[in-house]
């Protein structure tokens, strides 16, 4: 793991905004309301705008169901606004203040690609966030992406954020912001540390900078040389702790009233690193990661694909020169 990714100072950076514009895909069949519960959440430290995105899927491509004429119109009219109402019931219960509602807060879409209905609304939305719940095939207290969160994880225009399954929050919204570090923020100019920080920062709560070193990750086709194995797992910390401390002056260089702390997670596999860790209701998580290929989009990397089905608590995934 290169000591060298910390976000370059001249790199340009915007501003967290003002107030979060974040779509949340969520339908009513929908048993979870996981994504709507995280925007609620979120709305208790920071000022937000919320928009929720139902899609009515259709299965073939050779006939768009707007075609079919007045009768579809009528049954797509009452199907909307049986979904506004069943959003506007979901908001309330999760005690998201109708301040925060977009003046179209339920927007229904048809089409045979959810993510791309989501990258359309996202985009007419001007959206600085999209919030996805979990499989539902996820155990309790974890998240596990589905075909939807999986492709806007690889193509998403804008950051992801994940929830996990009945994740328990805290009523006090963020407490603190914690930044993994994967071995795909290689980047000098990868601004995702520096978005932790400034969240942190922003938001008045520490920022916790992390690693994760996992052992028994390392598999060759004969066990004759564990030692090296160990060996290689054993630099792999040692080159993260070093990490942490860069990290961790450069953020009080930028921000010198910052509680910033360190740890590293070390455990048996991911979920035992991830594990090794105290958690609290309060975590939010960032973090970053670049290009994996020649489609600029991509911005999910592996490290981070192993880490998101153990992580407790919710994630907000930064793709590189956001």
């Amino acid at each position: 793991m290169p000591t060298d990714n910390l976000p370059d100072d001249h790199a340009e950076v915007a501003e967290l905004p003002q107030t979060m514009r974040m779509l949340v895909s969520w339908t009513p069949s929908y048993s979870g309301t996981e994504a709507i519960d995280f925007a609620a959440w979120l709305s208790r430290t920071m000022p937000v705008k919320v928009r929720v995105l139902s899609t009515l899927l259709q299965p073939w491509a050779a006939t768009p169901l707007f075609k079919l004429g007045k009768k579809y119109k009528k049954y797509f009219h009452k199907e909307a606004e049986a979904c506004r109402a069943e959003v506007e019931k979901a908001l309330v219960a999760a005690g998201l203040d109708e301040s925060c509602w977009d003046d179209e807060v339920s927007w229904l879409s048809n089409g045979s690609s959810k993510p791309q209905l989501i990258t359309e609304a996202a985009n007419d939305f001007a959206a600085d966030m999209i919030l996805l719940g979990p499989n539902q095939a996820a155990p309790k207290g974890r998240f596990m992406a589905g075909s939807t969160a999986d492709t806007l994880l690889h193509y998403s225009p804008v950051p992801v954020g994940l929830a996990p399954k009945q994740v328990k929050l805290s009523k006090h919204g963020v407490t603190r912001v914690n930044f993994a570090f994967t071995e795909e923020d290689g980047q000098k100019d990868d601004p995702a540390l520096g978005r932790a920080a400034e969240m942190a920062d922003k938001w008045g709560v520490p920022l916790r900078i992390l690693a994760f070193s996992p052992s028994g990750i390392i598999h060759a086709p004969f066990d004759n040389h564990r030692d090296v194995a160990d060996e290689l797992t054993n630099q792999w910390r040692e080159q993260s702790l070093a990490l942490l401390d860069v990290a961790r002056d450069w953020v009080i260089e930028r921000y010198p009233e910052l509680d910033v702390r360190t740890d590293i997670g070390i455990g048996s596999g991911w979920r035992g690193a991830v594990d090794a860790l105290k958690w609290k209701k309060g975590d939010f998580m960032v973090m970053g990661s670049n290009p994996m290929g020649p489609i600029a989009r991509v911005f999910i990397g592996s490290t981070a694909t192993e880490l998101l089905p153990h992580m407790r608590v919710p994630v907000f995934v930064y793709p590189a020169g956001h």
